[in-house]
């Protein structure tokens, strides 16, 4: 039996970036891994769809690089080399995050409870008097016949070879980003989505411009579409009643995740929400004092920077978890921070909207960037309750509104402000200035 400070189970965001903290602070910390380090978010999510979706983006600013009084004839697509690109990326950090935990024990191997502080490994038992499960989401399936003729998100970013045609289940953040990269390379593009809206977290105005946005681009976007079947050739769904059939040679599954519970937890004593994430208080405990979840596996918030900031709170910090940015990294991208319009309403809320449109912005035009939307949403005790942007560079425009939020500023913040001249960022003050 090895006795150490904190046992954390899981080396994706949320385990590593702590296993690290932790250890800087001089705690003994053992990092269990059953795969590669870095968890779902390096190796299978985050980090190689978006670059792949660096790839996407490129691939369509060639071809229209005349516009910038660049030819450009002749240029051919490789999609293998884009995809060995992203295997070297992946690499590269996974060697980085090897060396930030210099000072960790990592052990690999497949955890197991086998008590409420004891987890086995591979031959070994740990003991801690914290522990901290961070094992994150795998692909959710979809119940219905046929669910396996299609492939899952692990499988199509190991694909070198691209299909003529795809058939996209789902049509939230994985799926709207795949949907943007194989239709860049050619792929014949279908997406099936089951609510009336794609991203249906998103602010329904900003979905929409999205969807018109790729529609333009050739993907089709089926919404209201209950898939009944998978078969061999496509997918058989009913859209708004009505029975509808469509082709393609490949199927992605791209429903949602689902928690990845490790083994004993059940047999341990912890508890589960009605989802079947593991049921957490306010701190990530679980319902066994001193054991901890984190990121995917509690269901609370399913993005790597939720899993990170969850960890600090797990270390004693105080991090702000009301406010999370969420980003799509399609072309244009699309963000949101804070509450949407029918979050407010839903609520009882007071609140006003203001918009600026990329369209009337400087950079934009420069950078030949005029589809975007800026929304903000205001209370009225003039706190800046939202942020919702469609457009070049959202992801990172919207951390600006997430910083105003968290400190609990007031919306005037962002007028009282100096921005440079011409850069995007003067559509979030554009935004504030239009306020109705």
């Amino acid at each position: 039996m090895t006795k150490a400070d904190i046992v954390i189970i899981g080396s994706g965001p949320g385990g590593y970036e702590t296993a690290a903290e932790a250890a800087a602070k001089g705690a003994d910390v053992v990092l269990i891994e059953r795969g590669e380090l870095g968890g779902t978010c390096l190796n299978r999510g985050c980090i190689p769809t978006k670059a792949l979706c660096r790839s996407a983006e490129v691939a369509r600013l060639v071809k229209n690089a005349s516009v910038f009084g660049i030819n450009a004839a002749d240029v051919t697509l490789d999609y293998a080399r884009a995809v060995s690109r992203k295997n070297d990326i992946v690499t590269g950090l996974r060697e980085g995050i090897a060396a930030e935990l210099s000072k960790v024990r990592v052990v690999k191997g497949d955890a197991a409870f086998t008590s409420a502080h004891t987890v086995k490994a591979g031959n070994e038992e740990f003991t801690a008097d914290k522990i901290i499960i961070a094992t994150g989401s795998r692909p959710a399936s979809l119940p219905v016949p046929g669910a396996e003729l299609a492939v899952n998100s692990d499988f199509i970013l190991e694909m070198t070879e691209l299909p003529d045609s795809l058939i996209i289940i789902g049509g939230g953040v994985i799926g709207m980003e795949f949907a943007e990269i194989f239709s860049a390379f050619g792929v014949r593009v279908t997406v099936l989505e089951y609510c009336p809206e794609i991203l249906p977290t998103f602010d329904e105005e900003i979905a929409k411009r999205l969807r018109t946005s790729l529609k333009r681009k050739g993907i089709e976007i089926v919404t209201s579409a209950q898939v009944t079947a998978i078969t061999a050739g496509g997918v058989e769904c009913s859209v708004k009643g009505k029975p509808k059939s469509y082709n393609a040679s490949l199927v992605l599954t791209a429903v949602g995740r689902t928690p990845a519970i490790p083994s004993g937890a059940i047999e341990a004593g912890i508890t589960f929400t009605e989802r079947g994430a593991i049921a957490t208080d306010e701190n990530m405990q679980t319902s066994i004092p001193g054991v901890f979840a984190i990121g995917d596996v509690n269901g609370r918030c399913m993005l790597a920077h939720a899993a990170t900031a969850q960890g600090k709170v797990v270390l004693g910090e105080k991090v702000d978890l009301t406010v999370v940015p969420a980003a799509v990294f399609t072309n244009p991208e699309c963000a949101m921070a804070g509450y949407t319009e029918k979050h407010c309403a839903d609520l009882g809320l007071t609140f006003r909207t203001g918009k600026a449109t990329f369209r009337s912005n400087g950079k934009a035009i420069a950078m030949d960037e005029p589809e975007g939307l800026v929304k903000i949403i205001v209370g009225d005790n003039g706190r800046l309750l939202g942020c919702h942007i469609c457009g070049a560079h959202a992801a990172d425009l919207v951390q600006e509104a997430a910083v105003i939020m968290s400190a609990g500023l007031g919306a005037d913040t962002l007028a009282g402000v100096i921005h440079g001249h011409p850069t995007l960022g003067e559509t979030v003050v554009s935004a504030f200035r239009n306020l109705a």
